[in-house]
């Protein structure tokens, strides 16, 4: 079979302009990048305001492997199978970082005959937006280090005068805003600013990957560019030597840094090998992010569609529960039905059984006591009232024994339905059967409903999502975390919703359990208050906010060929 930049290369892209004319998108409304992608003007949500909202289809998965399942696989062939049954229907997808691109997991263009093209261009930069989200975040870092610097080398007074604004009297060691940059590099997790001689006060600080910077979620969470920038002015980037908050608004850099969002809050319209529209906007990362792509994205689509299908980063314990707590809230949008997607190798994996055996190989063993995780995630899907289908994302080596076997399992659950899915192999054809069974499950009576209330307490709200979203027997916090809690608390902004940063691979904390864990304690070492987001992140265990490159990074198969053309993306 041709690799996934082939396929993409030899198929026929039509003129995006095409795309946003079939979708219903006028051409006043559309801002080109060349041929095959452009920006979306956000005056296109005046003019379809009137229209009746499709249906929203989330998908989701079991605790995966590393190199990750095929959800967005699956999500672009739902796509092609539902326009292919005649159900207008977009996708909306993050933008792919480049750390995990030269990393170890690739790109995030789906894969096979069920991807975004071109996937070079959407792998690669796209339209710039994460690169704008890295510029406005890092200069509210350097706004924050020079007002540091300008305040002590005078007097409150001289700095009134010379500046004209008052002194904030920032407290050095509580400067909160780290900086950001797009690329894996374990090296900058932790720095120290302000070497030299006037360059200080020196403090510690660190750098985190772009994805998981505040702006991302404003980006994906805002309703408008006003919302934007109304969030941008509630960031917290340190306290003063009081413990009070400073803000964005206050240092007076938030107008600045909306200016150079102006263009990211608008999503990127590309399209599938079929020629489907897909919407991409904002970032990934549900570990260590809300990991769902934006708001306004999902709008737009649902205004113009029958259907539209998006994604939650990583298994269900992670981007869909976000999806529900966080982006829901705001959005108030509930899903109308959740695709939970499984391989065989995923559930092999997740068996808790060590083995030599190749997961790729047939192991009834592994795959009869794996099936438990995939239960544990039918559960948790359905305990927020979304019906859910089993998606079984087909491999080559996948056997019909074990494939009607999980079939018949999932038959036994909560789930609404469960299909085999070939849309890697087979494109939109391979989707169909799971896209009808995804139409009937939209069908049914849902009774929607979050995990927590806002206005409960923090330590209450880490208990549920502890207890009912991972199956934890209780939470336990780090004295930083307490120390947190408490300038969180003295801040007013305990009733924000949570977002819990922990390792994807397993339901638990620690990567290496597999299955599904019960009777662990989740370790609550640190508490970040996001106010423009509205949310606050609760780091769990040994996460880390700034990935590593491994031994052998995919970077090492990228170059470019005789022909000047791209290779070795995946």
């Amino acid at each position: 079979m041709l690799t996934d930049i082939e396929i993409s290369r030899q198929s026929k892209h039509r003129p995006i302009s095409q795309i946003a004319e079939k979708f219903g998108i006028a051409p006043s409304e559309l801002s080109p990048f060349g041929d095959t992608k452009a920006k979306v003007n956000l005056s296109i949500l005046d003019r379809v305001e009137d229209n009746l909202d499709g249906k929203l289809v989330v998908v989701t998965a079991v605790t995966p492997t590393p190199f990750g399942e095929g959800k967005t696989v699956t999500s672009i062939g739902l796509t092609q199978g539902l326009n292919a049954i005649g159900k207008k229907t977009c996708a909306c997808i993050r933008q792919p970082s480049m750390g995990p691109v030269f990393g170890i997991k690739g790109g995030a263009a789906g894969g096979g005959y069920s991807q975004v093209v071109p996937m070079e261009e959407l792998n690669l930069h796209l339209t710039g937006d994460i690169h704008a989200v890295s510029s406005a975040h890092n200069l509210a870092a350097a706004a924050i280090d020079a007002r540091l610097f300008h305040e002590s080398r005078m007097t409150a007074d001289e700095f009134r005068e010379q500046s004209g604004q008052d002194p904030l009297d920032i407290d050095p060691q509580q400067i909160l805003w780290r900086r950001v940059v797009d690329h894996n590099e374990r090296s900058l997790r932790n720095i120290t600013v302000g070497l030299g001689a006037n360059n200080g006060p020196v403090h510690d600080s660190g750098f985190d990957i772009t994805a998981a910077s505040e702006l991302m979620a404003i980006l994906a969470l805002s309703l408008d560019l006003k919302d934007m920038r109304k969030r941008i002015g509630q960031l917290v980037l340190a306290l003063d030597t009081r413990g009070s908050a400073i803000t964005a608004e206050q240092l007076g850099v938030a107008g600045a840094m909306t200016v150079i969002m102006t263009d990211a809050i608008e999503p990127t319209l590309m399209q599938t090998l079929t020629g489907d529209p897909c919407l991409i906007h904002a970032g990934p990362f549900a570990n260590i992010a809300h990991g769902n792509s934006s708001i306004i994205a999902d709008r737009i689509a649902l205004k113009l569609a029958d259907f539209v299908v998006t994604e939650g980063g990583f298994g269900s314990d992670m981007g869909f529960e976000k999806f529900c707590n966080i982006k829901a809230r705001v959005s108030g949008k509930a899903p109308d039905a959740a695709v939970v997607v499984v391989t065989l190798k995923a559930l092999k994996a997740n068996s808790g059984i060590d083995s030599q055996r190749d997961i790729n190989q047939p192991d009834m063993t592994r795959l009869q006591a794996g099936f438990a995780n995939l239960k544990w995630h039918i559960d948790n899907v359905s305990q927020y009232g979304a019906p859910v289908v089993v998606a079984i994302n087909r491999f080559p080596t996948d056997t019909d024994e074990e494939l009607a076997w999980l079939k018949a399992q999932v038959a036994q659950t909560q789930a609404f339905g469960c299909e085999v899915c070939d849309g890697f192999a087979q494109g939109a054809k391979g989707a169909e059967a799971l896209a009808r069974t995804v139409v009937t499950a939209t069908e049914q009576e849902s009774d929607f409903s979050f995990l927590y209330r806002l206005d409960s307490d923090i330590e209450s709200k880490l208990l549920t999502i502890a207890e009912a979203g991972y199956g934890a027997k209780g939470v336990s916090l780090s004295n930083d975390a307490r120390r947190q809690l408490q300038e969180i608390k003295s801040m007013g902004l305990d009733k924000l919703a949570l977002c819990v940063a922990k390792t994807p691979l397993s339901i638990s904390h620690e990567p290496k359990v597999k299955g599904v864990p019960t009777g662990f304690e989740l370790p609550v070492t640190q508490l970040k208050v996001n106010a423009g987001a509205g949310f606050i992140t609760a780091l769990v265990g040994k996460v880390m906010t700034m990935p590593g490159l491994g031994i052998k990074p995919g970077y090492l198969n990228v170059d470019i060929n005789e022909d000047d053309e791209i290779v070795g993306l995946a």
